[in-house]
């Protein structure tokens, strides 16, 4: 498995084994399992064929916990601007699927929080990581 922490960015990518619908059924799956709601599917690239422009496969999953992601913009309201927590499952020019997510010590940097204030949201990292497995 290919992985790939941008440090500046706080974008971790991660190559997945799977096809973009795979992955994201895998991820979906894992996380209902794990009583993660999910909010919201955005299909990029299905949007750009409606509207007649070609994109590579590229969809975005939206998902979180209310009581967690609520308990951390008590302590910092504009943790908001990126929760719920997001996976985006892309395709690069050479077929090969990633998925992408923002890091939680990025998030709580950029918000001035301590990095344990974000620790819930390792559990979900690693249910992400298990979905692009083989």
């Amino acid at each position: 498995m290919a992985f790939s922490a941008e440090v500046d960015s706080g974008i971790t990518t991660i190559e997945s084994h799977h096809t973009i619908e795979q992955t994201m059924e895998r991820l979906q799956t894992s996380l209902e399992t794990h009583k993660v709601r999910i909010f919201a599917i955005i299909d990029f690239s299905g949007d750009a064929a409606n509207e007649g422009l070609t994109l590579r496969p590229e969809k975005l999953l939206v998902f979180g916990n209310p009581k967690a992601g609520t308990s951390l913009m008590q302590v910092a309201p504009t943790t908001g601007l990126d929760l719920p927590f997001k996976a985006l499952v892309w395709e690069d020019a050479d077929h090969r699927v990633w998925v992408s997510y923002n890091e939680p010590r990025y998030i709580a940097g950029r918000h001035r929080m301590k990095s344990e204030d974000v620790a819930i949201f390792s559990s979900l990292l690693v249910l992400i990581a298990q979905a692009a497995q083989p």
